[in-house]
């Protein structure tokens, strides 16, 4: 189900939806069904402290560390 930005013909809002394959898409303000999608930007990924550990939790299980920044890499003897 995928999340779209839509503005209203009719009243000329704009307004993201969650549609579903079988459903169509109304305008919430006035009801209108004469709507125009619209290109809207990719949200960039996450990079939050809990994605980050979890990540470099599984690049230690893994042998390997190439989510750790160099000064943070375990020093080889």
């Amino acid at each position: 189900m995928p999340l779209f930005d839509f503005v209203c013909k009719t009243c000329g809002s704009s307004f993201e939806l969650l549609v579903r394959g079988s459903s169509a898409p109304v305008c919430p303000v006035c009801g209108s069904a004469a709507l125009e999608k619209q290109v809207s930007l990719p949200a960039q990924p996450g990079k939050t402290a809990g994605i980050v550990a979890s990540a470099r939790q599984q690049a230690a299980r893994e042998g390997h560390f190439s989510n750790y920044a160099p000064s943070e890499r375990p020093r080889r003897k």
